[in-house]
């Protein structure tokens, strides 16, 4: 399951390597800001980009880090990332699995990854693979979609995602992410959560090229009832999904 898992992972970013470079949600540079802000690097650390997809986080971390480590799963999508970003002299691109990171214990000041969790196969080898690479009293800074508290909810989403993206495996809760965290070391210093407007359409063919696919999909959303398309924020103009809203948290932590 896992090996099949990590192989849908590499084939839909794969595919899709230029559209998450493009993304107007993964482009989102009041987001992005907000990691420097949050963070307040330093000139001398060395920073690690978990799951770097489009090298969004590693580009705004460049210019103020001594270097950067993105890694990914997916060899083209880090390859055209690489291209995009061959200006930033101190990005090195690293094929790797965010389970099995090829590091050495704390060796990192911080590390990053930012909406690709709910990718992970196993998020707790991850938040343990995280704990045993950055350095005592480092920070890890993480973003991510999460599910509702609600079980229903929880299984709505989760669903739809599933049905949109093959790739995704569970977007958990806050309350699971913070379990985590806890039991592998780390102090919560600073979280938000938000809610996060997709535009349907541009949301919809970053993974699916399929029209069968898209009207399931679509479908699946339409037909929900009057609390789930309220919760999600389901916007209609002309009888057709313009955009919705989902659950997303920002954390960063400090290893104790």
């Amino acid at each position: 399951m896992k090996d099949e898992t990590k192989r849908r992972v590499k084939e839909t970013f794969s595919k899709n390597n230029e559209a998450y470079v493009q993304s107007q949600v993964h482009n989102n540079q009041t987001d992005l800001n907000l990691i420097t802000e949050w963070l307040k690097p330093d000139p001398a650390w060395s920073a690690l980009d978990i799951a770097t997809g489009g090298g969004h986080v590693a580009r705004q971390l460049s210019p103020d880090v001594k270097t950067v480590f993105a890694t990914d799963l997916t060899e083209q999508m880090l390859e055209n990332t690489a291209s995009h970003l061959s200006l930033f002299d101190n990005i090195h691109y690293v094929i790797a699995d965010a389970e099995e990171l090829p590091f050495l214990k704390s060796s990192f000041d911080i590390v990053t990854c930012r909406i690709a969790p709910h990718h992970f196969p196993h998020p707790e080898r991850f938040i343990s693979e995280v704990q045993r690479v950055v350095k005592k009293g480092g920070y890890f800074l993480m973003i991510d979609n999460i599910a509702p508290e609600d079980d229903e909810l929880d299984h709505f989403y989760n669903s739809l995602e599933k049905m949109r993206d093959h790739s995704h495996v569970k977007a958990l809760k806050i309350s699971q992410w913070e379990k985590l965290f806890r039991e592998n070391g780390f102090q919560l210093e600073h979280q938000l959560q938000r809610k996060k407007k997709l535009p349907f359409t541009d949301w919809l063919n970053r993974t699916l090229e399929d029209e069968t696919d898209k009207d399931q999909v679509t479908n699946y959303l339409q037909n929900a009832d009057a609390a789930v398309k309220t919760y999600f924020a389901v916007q209609q103009k002309a009888g057709e999904i313009t955009e919705f809203s989902i659950d997303e948290w920002m954390v960063k932590a400090r290893k104790l």
